[in-house]
């Protein structure tokens, strides 16, 4: 799996629209990820993400036990009480948005996580997530592997919310690469593989 973990200039090198919008965002991580598919397939991953079975955890008891932790943390704190997120404590990156984006198309909210599209373009997806602690942003670009082929490129972005936000994200980093990263890949692997049998099957 440490393979699939890239440099952040990966992310910071392509003309992403991101860019234009997150500028004051920290890059954390950026991954590639197991989805071989042709240069217009980011729809298919956007949707599978969207509506995904396995949810945020990637179906591992290891990854859900930390997210149930987390929501329970949350609760206790006030983490995530009405207010703290988009719309009450950070407006939504969509206001950000510059005109071409802001009328293209806007992509699906997730289904199993509380993040909202921003926007969706041919190779390049986001979505955002807020709570009392931090502003954050998940990004799904589709790139070239050099031989013919495409792939999905995932990178979280995220504005910490103060010395408190700043204390979490360094308290789950152990978490999110030993619990929560490798699960979720395999994850987005295994449903890319069934989903692609199932798209060319006559």
């Amino acid at each position: 799996m440490s393979d699939l973990r890239l440099p952040p200039t990966d992310h910071t090198s392509r003309p992403w629209r991101i860019h234009e919008i997150a500028g004051d965002f920290r890059l954390e991580d950026v991954w590639a990820l197991p989805t071989p598919g042709g240069p217009d397939d980011l729809r298919h991953l956007v949707d599978q993400m969207a509506s995904g079975k396995d949810g945020p955890d990637g179906g591992n008891p290891v990854g859900r036990f930390l997210f149930a932790v987390r929501w329970k943390l949350g609760a206790l704190l006030g983490w995530d009480k009405p207010g703290t997120g988009i719309g009450g404590r950070v407006a939504t990156l969509r206001d950000r948005l510059p005109e071409d984006l802001r009328e293209g198309p806007r992509g699906p909210d997730l289904s199993t996580a509380p993040f909202t599209s921003v926007f969706q373009t041919h190779d390049e997806w986001a979505a955002e997530y807020a709570n009392g602690t931090m502003h954050g942003v998940l990004h799904i670009g589709w790139v070239s592997d050099g031989n013919g082929g495409y792939h999905g490129q995932m990178a979280v972005l995220v504005k910490p919310n103060g010395r408190l936000g700043s204390l979490y994200m360094l308290g789950i980093k152990p978490f999110r690469y030993l619990g929560v990263y490798p699960a979720l890949i395999r994850s987005i692997g295994r449903e890319w593989q069934e989903n692609a049998k199932r798209r060319i099957a006559p």
